[in-house]
């Protein structure tokens, strides 16, 4: 039994990708082990969102050459797909798996094996690409939750932005076959499902559906219990939108909507397609339609020519809206963007300062959105156990991604299940305690 070692760099839909290129190797008779193990096949699914991210997809490809010099190398997704000659030349890789190919991993290894080792490329252009690529998850390793891919490619162009190149254009999934792999999961002790992608508000524009329609039939199958949205688009936020969306009791009131930018003068050398004034709008709905809401969203600092004024007006922004949660991303060229060629580029040092600046603040708003669950009932779905400072905790989430804490010896349930709690205070500045 040939032994195989996968390891996932980047985003939710790779995660997604790499599990279900695991489950592949599995029936076709492969054992899987530890990346840190001694493997016969090392399947890297990569990531090039920065020039970092490609730093770190070629680290891991060599890593484990160096580990099995014997062993066959597969280098997947982003990166392989945007430096295709790069990786072509690597002595280290043996095959080449493009995004929208990943389903042939098992396919491909066979080849590799039978030529002793030639190179394999699986990768084609997709630029023009209008099929979905064929994925079904049975079963996830995370058992309570499970991220569902639905889409696959975005047509927005930022600025700062490889993944169009990466990804293609956009390909959604039928609602038909994402039925059938949410039905598959539950069965299998799935209760919450995450539905990510590429450019998830998009979906459905190019097979006549809307995220929308997808998230009322999720709505509707027995046993799924919650169902929750990854990284939105500002303008999917219409007032028709939310009010469908509030009526399904199987919704978390859980929105990360992409902002990037405080200063509108900035989003528009980002070519986001949204102001400011539409976004805080977006905010004012969803409020409006849930009691308490989680927003959460992603900032970048320091994007080229970003001024001093232009960033006191996205902390200014920052704290109209008081979001959840901010993931701070200091910028980071792109070789093959516009932003990467743009005068202006921003000191390493400035970056850093604005990122703790901004940080400072959110921390702030952070408490303030956990705090409204202290000596309230809360349901929480228990996913995990584990031991902070010496003591032992049950750890669930409520359906605003709240992070809250049991512990051990007050619970008397078990892992996967729901529990009804009263939150007394803080235990860390991530965590609510029973």
């Amino acid at each position: 039994m040939l032994k195989a070692a996968l390891h996932n760099l980047g985003c939710k839909v790779n995660a997604y990708e790499t599990e279900v290129m695991e489950q592949l190797l599995i029936e076709n008779g492969f054992e899987i082990v530890d990346f840190n193990d001694l493997a016969d096949v090392y399947v890297i699914n990569t990531c090039s969102v920065t020039n970092i991210a490609d730093r770190k997809s070629r680290q891991m490809i060599h890593q484990a050459a160096r580990r099995n010099p014997d062993a066959i190398i597969v280098a997947a997704g982003c990166y392989v797909q945007t430096s295709k000659e790069e990786a072509e030349a690597d002595p280290d890789i043996d095959i080449i798996i493009g995004n929208n190919e990943k389903n042939r991993i098992v396919e491909l290894i066979k080849d590799c094996i039978d030529k002793k080792k030639e190179k394999t490329s699986g990768i084609h252009d997709l630029t023009y690409e209008i099929t979905y690529e064929d994925m079904l998850l049975k079963k996830t390793m995370e058992h309570t939750r499970a991220f569902i891919k639905v889409q696959d490619g975005c047509n927005q162009f930022c600025t700062y932005c490889i993944i169009p190149y990466a990804r293609g254009r956009v390909r959604s999934r039928s609602i038909e076959e994402i039925l059938r792999e949410v039905e598959l999961l539950v069965k299998s002790g799935v209760k919450e499902v995450v539905l990510t992608g590429i450019h998830v508000s998009s979906y459905g524009v190019d097979t006549g559906s809307s995220l929308i329609e997808l998230i009322e039939a999720l709505n509707a199958v027995d046993g799924l219990e919650r169902i929750r949205l990854s990284s939105l688009e500002p303008r999917i936020i219409t007032d028709e939108f939310v009010e469908r969306l509030r009526r399904l009791p199987k919704i978390c009131p859980h929105f990360h909507l992409s902002l990037q930018s405080g200063s509108d003068t900035v989003l528009q050398r980002m070519n986001r397609k949204y102001d400011t004034a539409e976004y805080a709008m977006c905010c004012v709905r969803l409020r409006k339609a849930f009691e308490h809401p989680a927003i959460t969203t992603d900032i970048i600092c320091g994007f080229p020519q970003e001024s001093d004024e232009e960033f006191i007006e996205t902390c200014e922004f920052v704290k109209r809206i008081e979001f959840f949660e901010t993931h701070l991303f200091k910028y980071s060229k792109r070789k093959g963007t516009v932003a990467a060629g743009m005068s202006g580029q921003i000191v390493e040092a400035v970056k850093a300062e604005r990122s703790h600046t901004l940080s400072g603040i959110q921390s702030e708003y952070k408490r303030k959105f956990m705090s409204y669950y202290i000596g309230r009932d809360v349901e929480i779905l228990v996913e995990d156990k584990e031991s902070i400072n010496g003591k032992d905790y049950f750890v669930g989430l409520n359906k605003e991604y709240v992070r809250i804490l049991i512990p051990a010896e007050d619970y008397h349930g078990s892992v996967n299940e729901f529990a009804t709690v009263t939150p007394s205070g803080f235990l860390n500045e991530d965590s609510l305690v029973v």
